[in-house]
Formats: structure tokens, sequence, C-alpha cells
């Protein structure tokens, strides 16, 4: 940018995606010295991301996160412009027209492929599919198949328990929730009453968090069982203990389940360690098994097959073995690591002859597309900073926008028929969510219709 340009206005950086990542970026930009103009770019009508469609309904602990990235869409320098899809409704080219500089914190929201035979029958779900569905994400079918008794989840991370909770309540236990009328029935009409969660590894090696772990224990309709021979420990195992007090705490849980005696809540629950899935068992096309591998610890931490198989009686599996990043429109990236390539941020175009990287032209990356999608949401705040100080340690270099008014891309959403969404919009959907939901006593009614969002939205636009 020129020694002028950057003296008569403020930066002009686009972010595109308004989950916790992006916005988090913003407010690392409202804290610098810098004087800033952010435009917050969504696919999805209203903002916050995985926090709206990646959080379970009965974690409102969590939803509340949402008050901190309130503080910050609320402030003058930034704003939102939801339901445009970048790669169709604006590309990277045409953001260069209107911004000094763009920032990607598009997040994940794909399943991690599961390579094991069978993995692709009738009845095998990916997590996040799932999770989609009963948060009431707008592009998914309304309603989801619940007829299997018996269910196994595959991966033990927050969002394995997330799923398996779900799956073990009952559809009234989740309606003082902000669920959907369709999730609801569905919950309603769920025929689950067995639901086992799978990890190859021990429990020390777990990636539950202690809070979301002692939670299962909460519901008056689930009865958590630990096999007792599930709770080994070598040498790693003891050191990891040693060395994180919620990794102690996640093991001390366990160990006391594993030692009550059962009782008689009529869901079952069951955490199993030490299995690795082997095979998805069909029949007709159609899930009818599981089968594992017991494993057993190296000294490591780390596990081996023993060559001894069990076959479990499930007619539904669930992985949730990681969520996976989607490739970005003209964008490098990493389909191993479901990355964008960069260094602290700053996309790595290529590299020279002897090496070194070449970074695209004012163009970053934050949150999970950047470091891939792993540690929780606060996590994204140290990833945020980082990635905005070499923006600003780069911004005297850039080639100022061409067209830097901010009411220069209204106009061009505006001319191209976009009906896009703002911040003013997301307080009326949030009312209207609140209106439908008060009659009932619930706290919110999630809007589920992309055009009933936009309606209640930007009514003056449909």
């Amino acid at each position: 940018m020129t020694e002028t340009s950057a003296a008569t206005r403020p930066l002009r950086i686009a972010i595109v995606g308004a989950g916790p990542a992006g916005i988090y970026a913003a407010d690392a930009l409202m804290k610098s010295d810098a004087q800033v103009s952010i435009d917050l770019y969504e696919r999805m009508p209203a903002p916050f991301g995985l926090i709206r469609y990646g959080v379970a309904p009965d974690h409102p602990r969590i939803k509340g996160i949402i008050t901190a990235l309130h503080k910050v869409l609320d402030k003058p320098e930034v704003r939102l412009l939801g339901n445009i899809d970048y790669g169709s409704d604006i590309d990277l080219e045409e953001l260069r027209r209107f911004y000094d500089a763009v920032i990607f914190s598009t997040g994940a929201n794909a399943d991690r492929a599961l390579g094991v035979p069978g993995i692709d029958l009738d009845g095998s779900y990916g997590a996040a599919d799932f999770v989609s569905w009963y948060d009431g994400h707008p592009d998914v079918p309304r309603t989801w198949p619940l007829d299997a008794e018996k269910v196994a989840v595959l991966g033990v991370g927050n969002v394995a328990l997330d799923v398996a909770r779900v799956l073990a309540k009952t559809g009234d236990e989740l309606l003082p929730t902000e669920i959907p009328p369709n999730v609801y029935e569905g919950l309603k009409a769920n025929k689950a009453v067995e639901v086992h969660v799978f990890g190859r590894r021990g429990p020390a090696q777990a990636k539950f968090t202690p809070l979301e772990l002692r939670e299962l224990d909460h519901s008056p309709n689930i009865e958590v069982i630990v096999n007792p021979e599930d709770i080994d420990y070598d040498e790693g195992s003891e050191a990891a203990r040693r060395h994180s007090k919620q990794v102690d705490m996640v093991c001390n849980t366990l160990e006391q389940w594993a030692i009550r005696d059962v009782g008689n809540r009529p869901h079952k629950l069951f955490l199993h360690f030490f299995e690795s899935p082997a095979e998805v068992i069909g029949a007709d096309g159609k899930v009818s098994g599981l089968r594992t591998e017991r494993t057993q610890l190296d000294g490591t931490g780390n596990v081996k097959g023993t060559g001894e198989y069990t076959d479990w009686d499930v007619q539904a599996v669930y992985r949730a073995v990681g969520y996976l990043s989607q490739n970005i429109p003209l964008l490098p990236f990493d389909d191993q690591a479901g990355t964008v390539p960069n260094e602290a941020g700053r996309v790595i175009a290529d590299e020279n002859a002897d090496g070194a990287a070449r970074f695209m032209p004012a163009t970053y990356v934050t949150g999970w597309i950047k470091r891939g999608p792993v540690g929780l949401i606060g996590h994204t705040k140290g990833d945020a900073n980082e990635t905005i100080a070499c923006l600003l340690d780069d911004a005297p270099g850039f080639t100022p926008a061409a067209e830097p008014d901010p009411e220069a891309v209204t106009a061009f959403l505006e001319a191209k028929g976009i009906p896009f969404t703002t911040w003013a919009g997301w307080y009326r959907l949030d009312a209207h969510e609140r209106a439908l939901g008060e009659p009932q006593g619930r706290e919110r009614v999630k809007v589920v219709e992309r055009e009933d969002m936009l309606a209640a939205s930007e009514p003056h636009k449909i």
C-alpha cells in the first residue's frame, strides 16, 4: 500500500468465514494500532459458523461464546455480509478490487474418511452430516434415519460424545433446547437404546474434555458403562496423566464408572477402549454389525493389534474421526492435511528453485483451514493473532484496492442480485427465533429453511 493511501483511508480487509476464527481475526485487527475497515463474508445467512451449526443443542454453555462474538460484530469497523458463497457469488480477483488484503477462515465441515471395508454401506454415516442435521443446517436433508436400536460411534473426541449423547437421549429431553420441529420429530422417533463408542487406544489417549465426558452421566435416561478391562495404562499413558490435568481427570472419571454397579436407566451408552474398527459388516447392502480388533498398549501410549476380533451387533455406524476442510477456489490446497499451505498464516503459492516459500500477495488464512481441525474454539485466538501480526507487517507493501469505498462492494453485490444478509438482519432473525420459542417457554427455536432465514433477516430483499 502506498503511503498516501494508507494515510487517507483505513486498511480494507475482507475475511471469508464469519465463524469464531474469522471474528477473532477481526477483533485482533481492531485491537491493533492500524485503522481498519473489515467486511466479514459468510456463506450462511447467519454468522457464528460451527457455534451455530456444529455445537450440540444441549450445550448452551459453549453457545454462550456467541455473547463475546457479538461484541466484536457490534463494532462500527465491522460489517457482516452473509448469504454470500465465495467462489460463485464472489471470487478472489473480485475481492481484490475492493480490499487491500483477504483472510480466509472457512473452517472444516466435512468428515474425514475412514478406510475400513464396508464404511460406505447404507447405515454408515459421517458425524459431521448428523451434526448438521440436528443443528438445523439449511443445506442438509430435513429427515434422518433413526431406526437402528443398536448404534456404533467410532472415535473418542468431543464430537463422538456429542453424537453418542444425542443418539442416546430422548426427543423430549432435547425439546427445551433450540432444536427445530423437524429435528424434534426425528429424535422423538429414534429407536436407539444402545450406543457403543469405540476407541482404538486407551483412556489416557482419549480426546474428550473432562466436562464433556461427565455430562454424559447427567441424563436420567443414559446409563454410561465402562468395562473394567479397558482401564489400562502403560508408561506413556502414566506420563500423559502426569503432564496433563485434563487427561488425569478423564481417566479418573472413567475409572469411577468402570467400578460402579450398572444402574437401570433405560438407554445404555458403552465406552469401549482398545477396540480398533476393522470392518463394517453388511447384509443386503445395509449395516448389520461392526468388527473390531482388540489392541494393546506398546509402552509409549500407542497400540498394536492383537489379532483378536469381536463382532458387535449394531445396525448403524457413525464415524467421528475428525473433520476435514474443503478446498477453496483459487487457493493452493493440501488434500491430505485438509489445509491451505501457509507459513504463520501467509498463504504459500509455491516454492522458489532454492526451496524458499513464495507467498500469494495479501492473502492469509486463520483457524482450521490454517492448521487443521484440532483444538477447542478458544485456540483460534492464537491463530488469529499470529496471522494478523503477519498481515500488518506486510501492509506497507500491499497493492491498494482499486475500489476501496465500502459502498462499492455492496453495489457490486446488489447489481448481481445477491440477497446478502447484514448484522442488523441477524438481530431481526435472532428476535424472530426467540419469538418462536417463547410460547413453549424455550429460549429460541432455530429456523432451518434458508428462505425463511432470509425472510426474517432481510424481508425487504425477498
